[in-house]
């Protein structure tokens, strides 16, 4: 056990041998936090939260009272390899929220990045990838193998369905349900989510030049209105790669859809 003098425990959690904990760490009471898991410098986690396996989770973090980090993931193959969830800093995660550990059958990691807010009761699967910058509303989840990449936005109540790709700065409305991939930029509604046009509001598209803003209206002219095909865009994209920085938010996107974008 390897625990900071500056980190703070209740007395009446437990921490088992094993647990490495930072500086100003903080563990409210009636936490199991069990042998594997790191804790960077500044995170607090609320009361009656459990966090398990072999879970690393980075600096000034905010965990929510009753969560569950780093369970047993819910695939029915898992038969306890020693996988992984891996968090970065400064997240915000809500209260009885549950985020799962990997399977080997994936990527043996679930690997969540900096800066999200995920609210109020989400759930994130086995082996997902959240990139940096995202959101997540109330009781949402993200089944299985999601990737949510940069600055992707889901309300509350949605749910997505495993393999699935978020592009980056997509944005999912409201009790939504998502059952294939979604490219940057794009907004969407519906069960199943269907296309509702660009968001313009997004700080990202905002900081874009003018003629960047054109491109990504272009791209979305192009999948959503001309009806071209996969293929077709992505060549599409890679010619427009070195003219348009953005066209490489579309190439990665492209790189990991295999369900097929949302029509």
């Amino acid at each position: 056990m390897s625990i900071s003098p500056l980190a703070r425990v209740a007395s009446n959690s437990v921490v088992e041998p094993g647990v490495v904990l930072g500086a100003h760490v903080s563990i409210g009471p009636f936490c199991v936090i069990s042998a594997g898991v790191v804790i960077g410098e500044g995170t607090i986690v609320g009361s009656h939260s459990v966090i398990n396996g072999l879970t690393t989770i980075g600096r000034d973090n905010t965990i929510g009272q009753y969560a569950s980090i780093g369970e047993v993931n819910q695939d029915l193959k898992y038969a306890n390899e020693p996988t992984k969830l891996v968090i970065g800093d400064r997240n915000q995660i809500g209260t009885k929220s549950t985020l799962h550990r990997g399977t080997i059958q994936g990527q043996g990691t679930t690997l969540i990045g900096n800066d999200n807010r995920f609210l109020d009761g989400v759930h994130i699967g086995h082996d997902c990838v959240v990139g940096n910058g995202t959101l997540m509303g109330d009781n949402s989840g993200l089944a299985g193998h999601v990737i949510l990449d940069d600055g992707a936005q889901v309300g509350f109540l949605c749910a997505i369905h495993q393999f699935c790709v978020l592009g980056a700065h997509a944005r999912v409305a409201d009790q939504s349900g998502v059952v294939q991939d979604i490219p940057p930029f794009v907004m969407a509604y519906g069960n199943h989510a269907s296309p509702t046009g660009v968001d313009v509001n997004a700080a990202a598209f905002l900081a874009l030049e003018a003629r960047q803003q054109d491109f990504v209206h272009t791209l979305y002219g192009m999948l959503y209105q001309q009806s071209l095909s996969i293929d077709e865009v992505k060549i599409a994209v890679k010619a427009s790669l070195s003219d348009f920085a953005i066209a490489a938010v579309y190439e990665r996107f492209f790189a990991h859809s295999a369900r097929g974008i949302i029509r």
